[in-house]
């Protein structure tokens, strides 16, 4: 599929398992899992870099299979998900790596372009979390107060 903002098409990648079933060769259950995952978000990981070291150091292929609910809802569920989601917190970060690079070149238009871009891709996701109910209706963004985000 193309990509929005770019003129690239897309890349391969690996693919996961069309059926989705446990695998018979996996050690751990339901339970063992799920703490494993509350014992990486004390650490402070998030549910993506959960899900990379269940996968590279535990051999868990995919949670969802095993616990019947993915990374965030078991976080959900014991009540320590983080309240701002990961996506969006990486692009409030990226913005406010834009702005401090913008300040010292005040002329770089690419630099202005992908400020631009990434502002409308922040938007686009508030939109989408308060519809969900993942943010609060009454939630607001702030461009100048980004860093407190972070």
């Amino acid at each position: 599929m193309a990509r929005k903002y770019s003129g690239a098409k897309g890349v391969a990648g690996s693919k996961r398992p069309i059926k989705k079933v446990v695998q018979s060769w996996s050690r751990y259950g339901a339970k063992e899992v799920e703490m494993l995952v509350l014992k990486l978000n004390k650490e402070g990981q998030t549910p993506s870099q959960i899900g990379l070291h269940l996968r590279d150091v535990y051999g868990i292929p995919d949670v969802k299979t095993l616990c019947k609910k993915s990374i965030t809802q078991i976080l959900a569920d014991k009540k320590a998900l983080n309240p701002m989601p990961e996506d969006l917190m990486a692009l409030i970060k990226k913005l406010t790596l834009i702005k401090k690079h913008m300040d010292e070149n005040k002329q770089d238009n690419v630099a202005l372009r992908g400020l631009q871009i990434t502002e409308s891709k922040i938007q686009r996701l508030i939109k989408y979390y308060k519809g969900t109910g993942r943010l609060s209706k009454d939630w607001t963004y702030d461009v100048s107060k980004a860093k407190l985000y972070v």
